[in-house]
């Protein structure tokens, strides 16, 4: 008996050390008027990263290098794929699913998290997500790439056994959000994914539920009243104006904004935000790679339109990244030439952190979009002129450097001084101070031309 109670004690230290261990972060909650994010009572402004294939394509050195660099450029979000296909192993050659069955994930007896067992699917995960932990990253979990359901791999009651081992292996990390779904419209297989949002909602009540849906689509078409989606997400995909020609989808053209203006107006009121738009360095449209490739500046333009319409985060992704591309790949998607080492750190992933530090220099929780505040012409596609405001404060983001009129009359006080910002370097520049007229014209510097974006500050005297 003595014997048995020195072990129990032994074990319960062992359990205690190794939780105490764990890296915990605050728990991603709603905010108190349901249209953006907080940890901790403060506002989480989510900048995300696309690294689909982060749980797949590298080792532990390798997943380690990724999530410092991005957060190091403050990105504190990524999303992650758990299985991209039913045949889906590690870098290590180990297969997450036995005899490619969804319900069976392959658990290696006597799990030796901990203990440098790298070779494990689901250990290698623990280990990446602890390590995401560690560096103040949440990981956002898509469970199943679409085109698995979509091949009949999976259907509702397949689902709802997977999604319970997802939430009892997962629900006590501080660090997750679940994104259901992947790159597919909700239609395919309606009751998979409910089955699988349904059971993570159930069995874990403290994590965030979204759903990640096909380009130019987005969640609340299917699930905004679904009590296990927490916030929407939509997809504004890869295509330029003159290729949004399909039947299916919003026929939006790059014009994100709008899915934030639909999402925005609907209730019950939830968050929304871009959970891929075009990716730097991918061909317009995917497909054609003769065609121009999306460039830092197109990655800037989607950001700022997407957030100052109502968004409560961005996300961005990079064409080499996404995919992981290293150089033992035996070929690439989508044309890529860069490996993810290296386009890391290209132009458009360092200045996401500029977006990120704008929206949270002044006050968060009362921002709302207002477009009251452009006098004149608002302007169509790349002209769109894009604000948005909390009491005492205004931004508006123009992208070609166009002049900009601004209606002063929902800001406080009798002055305003007004400032620019530069979304390339996040760098101030002053204007003036002046006193408050029906209306004022502001013309930012240098020519007028596409990607010669600059944000109005206004901030109320």
């Amino acid at each position: 008996m003595l014997k048995k109670v020195v072990l129990i004690g032994i074990l319960s230290c062992l359990l205690f050390s190794f939780k105490s261990n764990e890296t915990a972060m605050p728990i991603l909650k709603i905010a108190a008027n349901h249209r953006y994010f907080m940890a901790d009572g403060k506002p989480f402004f989510w900048l995300g990263d696309t690294g689909w294939l982060l749980f797949s394509k590298l080792n532990r050195e390798e997943a380690e290098q990724y999530l410092d660099t991005r957060s190091k450029q403050g990105f504190n979000v990524i999303q992650v794929m758990v299985v991209h296909s039913i045949n889906e192993t590690n870098a290590y050659g180990d297969s997450a699913l036995s005899n490619k069955n969804i319900t069976l994930p392959k658990i290696t007896p006597g799990n030796t998290f901990g203990k440098g067992n790298e070779y494990d699917y689901w250990d290698h995960i623990d280990w990446i997500i602890s390590k995401a932990a560690e560096k103040g990253l949440y990981i956002a979990l898509v469970p199943v790439w679409g085109s698995v359901v979509k091949e009949d791999h999976i259907n509702a009651a397949k689902a709802r056994i997977y999604a319970e081992f997802l939430a009892k292996r997962y629900r006590d990390r501080s660090n997750i959000i679940w994104m259901n779904g992947g790159d597919i419209a909700g239609t395919d297989s309606l009751k998979t994914w409910n089955a699988i949002g349904n059971t993570l909602h159930d069995l874990d009540k403290t994590h965030l539920i979204t759903y990640h849906p096909r380009g130019r689509t987005q969640s609340s078409t299917w699930f905004h009243e679904q009590p296990w989606l927490s916030f929407n997400c939509f997809q504004s995909g890869h295509r330029t104006y003159a290729q949004d020609t399909s039947k299916k989808g919003l026929k939006y053209g790059e014009d994100n904004w709008k899915y934030v203006q639909v999402d925005y107006a609907k209730t019950p009121v939830k968050p929304t935000l871009d959970a891929e738009p075009s990716y730097e360095k991918i061909p317009y449209g995917l497909h054609d790679l003769k065609l121009p490739r999306w460039t830092d500046a197109d990655v800037r333009r989607y950001g700022y339109w997407s957030v100052f319409a109502g968004g409560c985060g961005y996300t961005y992704g990079h064409n080499d990244v996404m995919q992981m591309h290293k150089p033992t790949d035996k070929k690439s998607a989508y044309g890529s030439k860069g490996y993810w080492y290296n386009s890391i750190n290209d132009p458009g992933a360092r200045q996401m952190i500029y977006l990120k530090k704008l929206m949270l220099s002044r006050p968060y929780f009362d921002r709302v979009p207002d477009q009251s505040l452009i006098a004149g012409p608002q302007g169509v596609k790349y002209n769109r002129l894009i604000a948005t405001r909390g009491k005492n404060y205004a931004f508006i983001y123009t992208y070609t450097g166009r002049n900009i009129n601004v209606n002063t009359g929902q800001l406080t006080g009798s002055k305003i001084k007004a400032s620019w910002y530069n979304p390339r370097n996040g760098q101030v520049t002053a204007i003036g101070i002046f006193a408050k007229s029906k209306t004022l014209k502001f013309n930012p510097p240098g020519n007028k031309t596409n990607g010669n974006d600059w944000v109005l500050i206004i901030d109320a005297i």
